[in-house]
């Protein structure tokens, strides 16, 4: 049969829930979860915040940027509006309003070269000198016009200016938002008291502030009076306020930009953590295969020798590696004490021997005194047993019956009596007869028993075909007449055929007849039973003998066969079960006994190897 390879016989070690390398590798896998969490954590901590400052650095770029745009979209109408209110021709029409001013500096041609879409002059009281708001074409826009008057009113225009001569801010004109420029009305110089406000403004659309911002924005007149931001998965929304002259916001200014820094974040932290964990399942598959060098591999084959030391009983050394290590100093402590082992078996094989010869002289005493047992007891019941009629009372009768004058009736029962005494007389004698045939033949099992221990008393029994119903049935009669108590005994028909040494076996079920005898008697019942059944299988024939007695736990089952004990108070020797196992190895079988308890009876069960033909043949 081809023995497995070392990776095989590794493997195996490792695959097993209970060894060494198991144990290893499931804390090895651990470990390497436990790594692979804590650096993801490790980094997820460091890398994510990092990356979450980055991006709120963008998104504040993004707002300055928004921020920026839209003042610089104001400032060119603040401008526009500062040429205008710096300009004697507007200072002179504030005090005298005249239709070529309005026909020449207030038309639709001069307003769409300024770029505005609206201008009014405000008196300094409030009161609107003039407003006017073109829309496409050129048209003017009613509506348009009286919200930009509204803004007017509504607004301090002084306050928009502050210390300066102009300003700027956003107001909402109906749907639309407008950058309104303001300045005061003054002479070119800059002289003059001021005679009121002129203002300009310039309509934003969110396709405007696309252009402006370089990226796709919309106007949205929900008013939020802080910059707010929504996250999405690939996108970042920005509402950045478009505050009107009170500083509160008009509308808001929306936009999208990619999270490019936060994509980026993540890709990292996922690199990261999967060239970590790669890099620690290398270390980890390293280390494995190095424990399973250094550790398991010299380790298994220590295990491997010791296996083979057991099956072969020979007591060969290990070959040691020139290791300096532990495992190197484990091969050489178990070569030291592979050689003690030997020297110690040397030993005791030689004290064996002539305890050997002691120990089989007391077994073939004890197995002859259970041969005995049987012509013992028949003996004892034959001198015990009284004669079936009286002597005297037969002599009598016979007298009797001499007389001539004896009546008929009487004649005819002193016949029927004697002839029934002479039947019983002879039935006695024949019921002695039998038993003395079954004492002759115990008597011829303890000669041979005698004659084969003498015959082989150095040799391996030699293993014959034995019928075991037949040495079942010779030996039964020592269940039957046990002195102890009255025992019913049944075995199976038949012939069931084993290979064993006949004497041999025949004395260890004896030996077997008389332990379960004894059991029985110890119950103190008065009677039991013994029952015999075979099994054959393929290669093996079994014989199973269970009594009802007293039975044994679990603790006196362990030490049943050690030479010496015996359940027995009033008995010595216990060499019974120690010689009946010896026997039995002996003959390449076993024996083992079973019980499930005190009061719950045995069970000893015999193995013996079937004869080679029938083997084949089942």
């Amino acid at each position: 049969m081809r023995m497995p390879g070392r990776s095989a016989r590794a493997g195996r070690l490792i695959r097993s829930p209970a060894s060494l390398g198991a144990k290893l590798v499931l804390f090895m896998t651990g470990v390497g979860i436990a790594g692979a969490v804590g650096i993801t954590l490790m980094l997820a901590a460091v890398i994510t915040p990092s990356f979450d400052q980055l991006e709120a650095k963008a998104i504040a770029g993004h707002v300055e940027r928004t921020r920026a745009a839209l003042a610089e979209y104001a400032s060119k109408a603040e401008s526009a509006v500062r040429d205008y209110g710096d300009w004697n021709d507007s200072y002179l029409y504030m005090a005298h309003p005249t239709a070529k001013f309005e026909r020449d500096s207030f038309s639709p041609l001069a307003m769409t070269n300024l770029g505005v879409q609206g201008m009014a002059y405000v008196a300094p009281d409030g009161r609107v000198v003039i407003a006017r708001w073109l829309g496409q074409g050129g048209a003017g826009q009613p509506a348009m016009r009286d919200a930009l008057i509204a803004v007017t009113r509504r607004v301090s225009l002084a306050r928009a200016i502050g210390h300066s001569n102009s300003g700027r801010f956003y107001a909402r004109l109906g749907p639309e938002v407008a950058a309104i420029g303001v300045a005061q009305v003054r002479r070119s110089d800059g002289t003059g008291i001021p005679r009121g406000y002129v203002l300009m403004a310039r309509t934003i659309t969110s396709r405007r502030l696309s252009e402006l911002l370089q990226l796709g924005a919309r106007i949205d007149p929900a008013i939020a009076d802080r910059e707010v931001t929504t996250p999405g998965h690939v996108t970042m929304g920005i509402a950045v306020p478009i505050r009107g002259a009170d500083g509160h916001a008009v509308a808001s200014a929306r936009f999208s930009v990619p999270r490019d820094i936060s994509l980026l974040g993540r890709r990292m932290l996922m690199l990261a953590v999967a060239g970590s964990t790669l890099l620690l399942l290398i270390v980890l598959i390293v280390l494995r295969r190095m424990i399973g060098r250094l550790v398991l591999r010299p380790l298994h084959r220590v295990e491997s020798h010791m296996q083979r030391v057991r099956a072969s009983g020979s007591m060969s050394m290990l070959e040691e590696e020139d290791r300096r290590d532990e495992i190197g100093s484990l091969g050489r402590s178990f070569n030291a004490m592979l050689r003690q082992l030997k020297d110690l078996r040397e030993q005791v094989e030689v004290q064996s021997f002539a305890l050997g010869r002691s120990e089989s002289a007391v077994a073939v005493m004890h197995n002859v005194r259970n041969a005995l047992n049987p012509i013992s007891t028949i003996l004892s019941q034959g001198v015990g047993q009284a004669p079936p009629i009286d002597r005297a009372t037969i002599a009598r009768a016979i007298g009797e019956l001499a007389r001539d004058d004896l009546p008929a009736p009487r004649r005819q029962k002193l016949v029927a009596f004697v002839a029934a005494a002479f039947e019983a007389d002879d039935s006695s004698r024949e019921a002695t007869r039998s038993e003395l045939r079954v004492g002759r033949e115990a008597m011829a099992h303890v000669l041979e028993i005698i004659g084969q221990q003498q015959a082989h008393a150095h040799e391996r029994p030699a293993l014959e075909v034995c019928d075991v119903t037949e040495i079942v049935a010779r030996n039964a009669t020592i269940a039957r007449y046990a002195p102890q108590a009255s025992i019913a005994f049944s075995f199976p028909s038949g012939f069931h055929r084993a290979l064993a040494a006949r004497v041999i076996l025949s004395q260890v079920i004896g030996n077997l007849f008389g332990n379960a005898a004894e059991a029985i008697a110890a119950r103190g019942t008065g009677s039991g039973s013994i029952a015999v059944s075979v099994t054959e299988t393929a290669e093996h024939v079994t014989i199973a003998i269970r009594d009802d007695g007293e039975g044994f736990d679990a603790e006196t089952g362990a030490t049943l066969f050690q030479r010496g004990f015996s359940t027995r108070a009033h008995k010595s020797g216990g060499l019974g079960l120690h010689w009946c196992a010896n026997a039995m190895n002996a003959m390449e079988g076993s024996l083992r006994l079973e019980s499930e308890g005190r009061g719950c009876g045995a069970v000893a069960i015999l193995t013996l190897k079937r004869p080679a033909e029938l083997a084949v043949a089942a």
